[in-house]
């Protein structure tokens, strides 16, 4: 939906850097990894498709370019505390594909910072960490 997955990959994040991310802090509960990730990966592929999972991932990749790339001293540059939104969108987007729960998920994935987390800037780590979170939490809400 709106172009999402490529509008991703121009910002550099690949959907196999995102299944690898969601990875690094799996928990295995009778599901092997391998097919974990397969299934994690659908999740994915499908709130990809969703209108509001794909506006609010847009949303950051503006806010982004807008106030993190495009300016050569950003006051966010080093995501100071003060800086909330970038929180709200990605827990906004765990909560509406994984309900209450993912929120906890979220701060997993935003505490850590793993794998292409860890390069992206304020608004697209959290957006990309609640997309995992909202899935991965899904996943295993669903399997038990």
């Amino acid at each position: 939906m709106f172009e999402v997955e490529k509008r991703l990959e121009a910002c550099g994040v690949q959907m196999e850097a995102i299944l690898e991310t969601a990875m690094a802090l799996y928990v295995p509960h009778g599901v092997p990894p391998s097919e974990a990730k397969g299934r994690i990966g659908v999740k994915i592929q499908k709130a990809l498709q969703d209108a509001n999972v794909s506006s609010l991932l847009i949303g950051a990749i503006l806010l982004e370019d807008e106030l993190y790339r495009k300016r050569k001293s950003s006051e966010i540059a080093d995501d100071p505390v003060f800086l909330l939104s970038d929180e709200i969108i990605g827990m906004a987007i765990a909560e509406y594909i994984g309900g209450t729960c993912a929120r906890f998920e979220f701060t997993r994935y935003d505490q850590k910072k793993p794998g292409i987390l860890s390069s992206l800037g304020p608004f697209l780590d959290d957006a990309v960490a609640g997309l995992i979170a909202g899935c991965t939490s899904r996943f295993y809400s669903e399997g038990l």
